[in-house]
């Protein structure tokens, strides 16, 4: 398992950027798939954008593609999501994700075993 804690949420205008980080705790973050999901009131959890182990291979959202953009740096166990162009309809929790099996590049919540406390973000129009 693999602890994880998010930040860089906040309030912003529509149009606007915001990055997430996602700080990872333990030794083998690097073989980890990692992804950013969110969840608006009422909504169900969806997922956002993923990254493979090596950062090799990112994956996104449609709603997001083109706007958002995954990186993760395995030095510093670390998870980024440059949110770019925000629009109202992003207003979420915006949680960062694990997937223990590496070699998967998953879009379900249900294969993601550690997840962090999300972070709000908050776009206004």
């Amino acid at each position: 398992q693999v602890q994880l804690v998010e930040s860089g949420g906040g309030l912003v205008q529509a149009g606007g950027s915001l990055r997430l980080s996602c700080a990872a705790s333990g030794r083998t973050f690097s073989s980890y798939t990692m992804a950013w999901f969110r969840q608006a009131p009422g909504k169900e959890r969806e997922f956002v954008a993923g990254i493979g182990w090596n950062g090799g291979s990112t994956y996104y959202a449609d709603s997001v593609k083109g706007r958002f953009t995954i990186s993760r740096d395995n030095a510093k166990s670390m998870v980024y999501l440059q949110m770019n162009s925000l629009k109202p309809e992003d207003t979420a929790v915006y949680y960062c994700a694990a997937d223990g099996y590496r070699i998967r590049l998953s879009r379900a919540t249900t294969d993601f075993g550690s997840w962090g406390p999300g972070t709000q973000v908050t776009v206004s129009s």
